[in-house]
């Protein structure tokens, strides 16, 4: 077996929002499936490249099922696996000022479509971000102040069924020292760096706060997450990362 395909083809295209709205973004889309060694498919990547064509801008999670069936059928496939990476954005207010912004999100989904398979999963879902760390030990040493930096949480998430990008970002925000916002006022500068001193943050806790709340979702089936903080004291950085198998 072997696979073929296109990687990397930049498109327009239309996510659904939480809210009932529609938002514009530039997805980078990679799509391949799976033939044997002796089979011979003519311009496989074309007729990929074809197939997507055909149904810009409306490529979103909700017609992956189609859309890899009809890969399968055109190239004669037992299989058929599609990511698509994208910028989100949602409007996030700061905390005492009400100053509105947009906050950009580095989201992707996944799908697959097998031969043997009975009905196809939910689409996977990914999403990176941002949040504030502090250390609990850098507090505890110091007679003022503790490090803090910014960390990148990302989630990997096997849905049974429909979960909003929303959903899953206001979950990690949720699990940091702080949130972190694109346009602060001084008044919300004051409150979050006081409210990420208030809560100290290893990368480890982090990482487990996230996990416990994703085990205790009703719509998750499997999970992982990493947490990387891009420390401001050191020439490294911090990481942990755990999933489902061995939580």
């Amino acid at each position: 077996m072997f696979n073929v395909g296109i990687a990397d083809w930049t498109c327009a295209v239309r996510i659904p929002e939480k809210e009932g709205g529609v938002q514009q973004t530039v997805a980078s889309i990679s799509l391949e499936v799976e033939i044997t060694a002796r089979q011979t498919v003519q311009h496989p990547a074309e007729r990929v490249r074809e197939l997507l064509a055909s149904r810009l801008p409306d490529i979103h999670s909700g017609m992956f099922p189609e859309l890899l069936a009809a890969v399968r059928q055109q190239l004669d496939s037992r299989r058929a696996d599609i990511v698509m990476r994208f910028p989100y954005f949602i409007r996030k207010t700061a905390p005492q000022s009400g100053t509105v912004s947009l906050m950009e999100y580095h989201c992707a989904f996944t799908a697959c479509d097998r031969e043997e398979q009975a009905a196809p999963d939910e689409p996977g879902l990914c999403v990176t971000v941002p949040v504030t760390t502090l250390c609990p030990c850098s507090k505890e040493i110091s007679d003022s102040g503790a490090h803090n930096q910014r960390a990148a949480v990302t989630l990997a998430v096997q849905p049974k069924k429909l979960i909003w990008l929303e959903d899953l970002i206001a979950l990690a925000e949720s699990c940091g020292s702080s949130e972190v916002y694109a346009l602060l006022k001084r008044p919300d500068e004051k409150f979050v760096t006081e409210w990420a001193y208030a809560h100290p943050m290893f990368v480890e806790d982090v990482a487990r706060k996230v996990a416990q709340k994703l085990a205790a979702h009703p719509d998750v089936s499997r999970f992982s997450v990493s947490v990387e903080s891009f420390e401001s004291i050191h020439s490294h950085n911090a990481f942990a990362l755990v999933d489902s198998d061995s939580f």
